[in-house]
């Protein structure tokens, strides 16, 4: 379980790393990618994803022949 005690070690030891000013930046950076990761799952549970045509699927393999030597 996380206490306070570990919020505090962990505050301070992202201003001693990453310094006073890059702090909220990181934070707010951080926010943002997690918001639209949550975006994200949302979407693909409202809407399974269509399934696309695969470019090889009417085409046949080459004969033993035709591939190249190894």
């Amino acid at each position: 379980m996380i206490g306070p005690q570990d919020i505090w070690v962990a505050l301070a030891l992202g201003i001693f790393f990453f310094g006073a000013k890059k702090l909220p930046e990181l934070s707010r950076s951080l926010g943002q990618a997690l918001s639209e990761f949550k975006k994200g799952v949302a979407g693909t549970e409202a809407q399974p994803p269509a399934a696309a045509p695969r470019a090889d699927a009417g085409a046949t393999p080459p004969k033993p022949e035709e591939r190249a030597p190894r």
